[in-house]
């Protein structure tokens, strides 16, 4: 594992508390802890009087639905409004620049890079890091950095970071929910966030023509019980014409693989789901816990964490699902 040492922690501390400007960037296809880590940090920087702005590289660009509640969202700009040589970049939740999509170029143009991240299988970019592959989310490195820049905790920071947290512990069931996930969790909910609300948003509401389209994809659901060493698999496909009449798009459709998941005879759950913007496919994988996915899907091109990862590809779907098995077949198995 890895972690910042006290004398990184410092030298980011004392470049945000003298910052006049910071812009603020996420990986493509923002997820909670993404947008989270990002608006925590721009709104708590807002509240000491630097001018934020932040935004992502990727088009068309719109705010998840599951996430338009969150506070701070007026510091978002479209990329192309994102500045074009800032002096302070802080990158968010991004393991290598290419997930930064358009603004990956605003690396070699800012004044200084920090990258903050826990992604075990990042890139090395930037010029400080807060990069800890420990931490359960970005949101936890975050929480860290407002404390020692003295900014207290209310309720539009706690908020966004309440969301980062709860959706990258899977709601405090992964592996990587601590003891400490646990008191960063007291701490947010003792400012007035109201949690219920939160998970409602994220977990407990969509609009009907998701249920349709969830019918539809767990209908053409594959159980593959000897794949992966015999630990199987079960996958699906989210097609382009799933999307018609439903008015969902991309980010609407991340709960598929949650559902796919509970499959009891597979260690392995994977989504390919048609990008109706760019067209391809985005690829979801989740493990139960034995598998490392992120090993499979860097193999192919993407990455992620060990029990939740995914890639992009333009292949034809048995082409892909093809690919897969075989990363599976020779992918880490983790000890229990």
């Amino acid at each position: 594992m890895t972690a910042p040492s006290l004398a990184v922690w410092d030298e980011v501390v004392a470049l945000l508390a003298g910052a006049q400007q910071v812009a603020l960037a996420c990986h493509v296809d923002p997820d909670g802890d993404a947008l989270g880590s990002m608006l925590a940090l721009g709104a708590g920087l807002r509240r000491r009087g630097v001018d934020v702005v932040a935004s992502w590289g990727g088009e068309p660009f719109e705010v998840p639905a599951a996430y338009s509640f969150l506070p701070a969202v007026d510091l978002l700009v479209p990329a192309a409004d994102f500045p074009h040589s800032p002096d302070l970049l802080v990158t968010l939740d991004s393991g290598s620049p290419d997930r930064l999509g358009s603004l990956a170029d605003r690396i070699g143009r800012a004044g200084r890079t920090v990258v903050i991240d826990h992604h075990a299988n990042g890139v090395a970019y930037g010029d400080l890091r807060l990069v800890d592959d420990g931490a359960a989310a970005t949101v936890v490195l975050v929480a860290e950095l407002l404390d020692r820049l003295g900014i207290v905790l209310d309720v539009e920071t706690a908020t966004p970071l309440y969301t980062g947290l709860v959706t990258d512990t899977g709601s405090f069931k992964y592996l990587a929910t601590t003891p400490a996930v646990h008191q960063l969790a007291a701490r947010l909910l003792a400012t007035g966030i109201r949690h219920d609300l939160i998970s409602r948003a994220i977990y407990d509401t969509a609009p009907f023509g998701y249920v349709q389209l969830l019918g539809r994809a767990c209908g053409r659901a594959r159980l593959e019980p000897a794949a992966v060493g015999g630990l199987g698999l079960v996958w699906t496909v989210v097609e382009p014409a799933d999307y018609d009449g439903t008015g969902l798009g991309l980010a609407e459709v991340e709960g598929v693989i949650d559902v796919l998941r509970v499959s009891a005879e597979a260690e392995v759950a994977v989504v390919l789901k048609a990008d109706p913007v760019k067209g391809g496919w985005k690829v979801s994988t989740r493990s139960k816990g034995a598998i490392d996915v992120g090993a499979v899907c860097g193999a192919l091109g993407g990455g992620g964490h060990r029990f939740a990862a995914g890639f992009s590809t333009s292949a034809a779907v048995d082409v892909v699902v093809t690919q897969v098995r075989a990363a599976l077949a020779l992918a880490p198995h983790l000890a229990p």
